[in-house]
């Protein structure tokens, strides 16, 4: 029994990506994305690259020439796109508040760069806001959840181009203006972040058309600040009853030691990952960051009117993804841990997921605190959950009690971050279905509450199969967290 009160109104859901759940990668007037580019690779056979990765113009074409008889898993995903109705009346069951969940930019313009969008696209989801709204269930919507069209890759080379800011403003005040009606909640980029770790993913870019890799990063994140703010701006405008906020992969990051050197590589960590929220939310770019730039002799161009729509147009709250926590030391040399594309030094006081995350409830009751004292602006958990390997018993039920224990420990955490004055307006926990892994593409590392008959080569029925974590999950939201 949990003895926290979380407010009234709690945002209670789950959390998915166009590009890991529809699946009908050519249905409808899709266009290609750069997830559907990225192809399943084994564990076994995986290496310490970022295996999604895709890091040059023949590697692409390599990749475009491959037949369907490739695995290629986010082509496929879970085939939402067919079975939306079901999934959805499962959500419902549970008693979501909202769903969080993502559009698919080639949906709505197949290249991305077309004057009118795609009138199936836009029919697709009216479909599944309406069919969410029936049941109650607020939508809250990703507009760039690494969902790139691949035609803005070849020939822009993805964010590092200033032009793919107007086309993304377009795309944004296109989807603004057709669903202002059904969805409230926006969020403008995922883990917005991701860029400096996978270029490809987070950015569009091939790193070989490119001389300086880390400046050309920095240059397409100035784009997307600049995108974010102009989207933020649109949606105030065009639905003036909207929130929106932006979104960062949260990396909690302790010194491996009392030693000042480790506390001060930890403290560095930090501010580099806060930066993103700190240029979105205040409106500037820190001055560490600029220290940092001059000392790497990275030169960031800016266009006149850019500061002034970064710090007029800040989002109204902060979202971010919680998975794990990490530790730092000034020893460079220290074995690194991976983990949701970051690696930090191994903590001996957590235990570990079967990927290597490192499991820290505690670290998110850190990080609220520690966002809310830097912002004082709501915060929206959008993104958490465990990875697992699911076993179906023989009579047909999956007994995922590790899941339930991972989440009621977070959930905790978040109750007493409540209670010590926190403003937390949601909570959306990742993978509320099974689906394609994002960093892996493999089905058989599962988050949901829901599970999805189908293995990692494709193959199953497709059927969905409540979890024992369904039942628990839907006693949570209906005791508003007081049951756990």
């Amino acid at each position: 029994m949990s003895t926290h009160r979380f407010p009234e109104g709690f945002l209670w859901g789950g959390a998915t990506a166009a590009n890991q759940l529809e699946g009908a990668y050519k249905e409808g007037g899709k266009g290609l994305s750069i997830f559907d580019m990225v192809t399943f690779v084994p564990k076994e056979a995986r290496t310490a690259e970022i295996e999604m990765d895709v890091k040059s113009e023949a590697e692409l074409e390599r990749l475009l020439a491959a037949d369907d008889g490739a695995n290629f898993p986010k082509r496929r995903g879970i085939d939402f796109y067919h079975r939306y109705e079901e999934d959805i009346a499962l959500f419902a069951e549970m008693g979501f508040k909202t769903f969080r969940m993502s559009i698919s930019w080639p949906r709505i313009f197949p290249n991305g760069d077309e004057l009118e969008p795609n009138a199936e696209g836009l029919a697709f989801y009216d479909r599944v806001f309406d069919e969410l709204l029936k049941y109650g269930i607020e939508p809250l919507v990703t507009l760039s959840h690494y969902e790139l069209p691949l035609t803005l890759v070849k020939k822009y080379n993805g964010w590092a181009d200033r032009r793919l800011v107007d086309l993304f403003v377009h795309y944004a005040e296109t989807v603004f203006t057709r669903y202002k009606d059904k969805v409230k909640y926006w969020l403008t980029f995922n883990e917005i972040n991701v860029s400096t770790m996978s270029p490809y993913i987070g950015s569009g870019i091939l790193v070989d058309r490119v001389e300086n890799v880390e400046a050309t990063v920095y240059q397409a994140l100035h784009h997307q600040f600049v995108a974010s703010a102009r989207a933020v701006r649109a949606c105030h405008e065009i639905i003036p009853n909207s929130q929106i906020g932006c979104m960062l992969a949260r990396m909690e990051v302790y010194p491996e030691t009392s030693n000042p050197d480790d506390v001060l590589a930890a403290l560095e960590e930090d501010q580099k990952n806060l930066f993103f929220t700190d240029v979105q939310a205040r409106g500037y770019y820190p001055s560490f960051m600029l220290s940092y730039f001059d000392k790497h002799d990275i030169s960031i161009e800016v266009l006149p009117g850019d500061e002034e729509i970064l710090s007029q147009h800040t989002v109204d709250f902060i979202s971010f993804s919680y998975y794990m926590s990490m530790v730092a030391s000034g020893a460079p040399e220290k074995a690194k841990q991976k983990g949701n594309f970051f690696s930090g030094i191994k903590n001996p006081y957590l235990e570990a997921s079967d990927w290597g995350w490192q499991i820290d409830p505690k670290g998110l009751r850190i990080t609220l605190k520690k966002m809310y004292d830097r912002y004082q602006m709501p915060l929206f958990i959008v993104e958490n959950g465990l990875g697992a390997y699911d076993v179906v018993e023989a009579d047909g039920t999956i007994n995922d009690d590790y899941r339930i224990e991972y989440l009621r420990a977070h959930i905790e955490q978040m109750g007493q971050a409540i209670e010590e004055g926190v403003d937390l307006i949601g909570y959306t926990s990742w993978g509320c279905i099974d689906l394609i892994s994002a960093s892996t593409s493999e089905m058989s590392k599962r988050y949901g509450f829901i599970y999805v008959d189908q293995d990692d080569y494709g193959n199953g029925t497709l059927e969905r199969k409540k979890k024992k974590s369904f039942d628990w999950y839907k006693q949570v939201i209906a005791s508003n967290g007081e049951q756990l």
